[in-house]
């Protein structure tokens, strides 16, 4: 983990209020799973006070390159959206536990399912599953087609379903909906998004194995202010509470309560 002013190469609007963000530095060569996140200050300035936590959503360590996909929906996003190619900004990371790759084997098959803005994160562990040899199966839900981003991404990788709460796609509903007509043989299953959805899958799906990347907010996001503790399940458990930020943000399906 390093705190380093990376180099905006990128920071463009792809779709409603989401934003694509691509910097450089050294902080890539880091990065060892996906699903990782990074904190940023989002201005030169001492507001907003804190930073914001934002998942990687894909690296190119030849370029020494991230990219982060964040949807603009407070004061420090806003900001975030006006810094400009060029523009150096305060990034500490990479930070937390990501998608476990060991736990499928080549030429088995994953399914990847994805809720708005926790699309991003599965972009890099679906290019991380497919150099392993995993065929990958997305499942992603958004609330409108024009919501939609990196369809074609995706698809460059493996079979991808696009599910809107409006129809507008060819799946209307959400992706439990879908995911329960499609039927779908696979070994493990990657999931990110609202809480609700992650508990409806841990609901349904936990008869293999099932990963989930869980949201919440955070202060610190290296475990020091206790802002993002989840109760453990397991009632034996002697610590009984994980941190999102440290311990997580993935975690096994049934290690903890999903309602935080």
């Amino acid at each position: 983990m390093i705190n380093e002013k990376m180099l905006i190469t990128k920071n463009t609007c792809i779709a409603p209020k989401i934003y694509e963000l691509t910097v450089q530095g050294d902080l890539v060569d880091l990065i060892r799973e996906p699903g990782q996140f990074v904190h940023i200050k989002v201005s030169d300035g001492t507001l907003p006070l804190l930073r914001r936590p934002i998942s990687i959503a894909s690296i190119n360590r030849n370029t020494k390159e991230l990219t982060l996909i964040y949807r603009v929906d407070g004061v420090g996003t806003k900001t975030l959206s006006l810094r400009s190619q060029g523009d150096r900004l305060e990034i500490l990371g990479p930070l937390g536990h990501g998608f476990p790759l060991d736990v499928i084997n080549q030429g088995e098959t994953a399914v990847l399912v994805g809720g708005g803005i926790g699309v991003p994160p599965l972009y890099e562990l679906s290019k991380s599953l497919s150099k392993k040899g995993i065929k990958v199966i997305h499942v992603l839900g958004f609330r409108t087609l024009e919501d939609t981003f990196y369809q074609k991404q995706f698809e460059e990788l493996g079979k991808t379903v696009i599910v809107t709460d409006d129809g507008s796609s060819k799946f209307k509903g959400t992706v439990i909906d879908a995911l329960q007509l499609l039927n779908l043989n696979y070994q493990v299953m990657y999931a990110c998004g609202p809480t609700p959805m992650l508990a409806a899958l841990e609901n349904g799906y936990s008869d293999k194995p099932l990963y989930l990347s869980l949201e919440e907010r955070m202060g610190c996001a290296v475990g020091a202010c206790m802002a993002c503790v989840c109760h453990t399940v397991d009632e034996d458990d002697e610590k009984g509470y994980r941190k999102v930020c440290s311990d997580g943000p993935v975690f096994k399906s049934g290690e903890v309560k999903l309602s935080c």
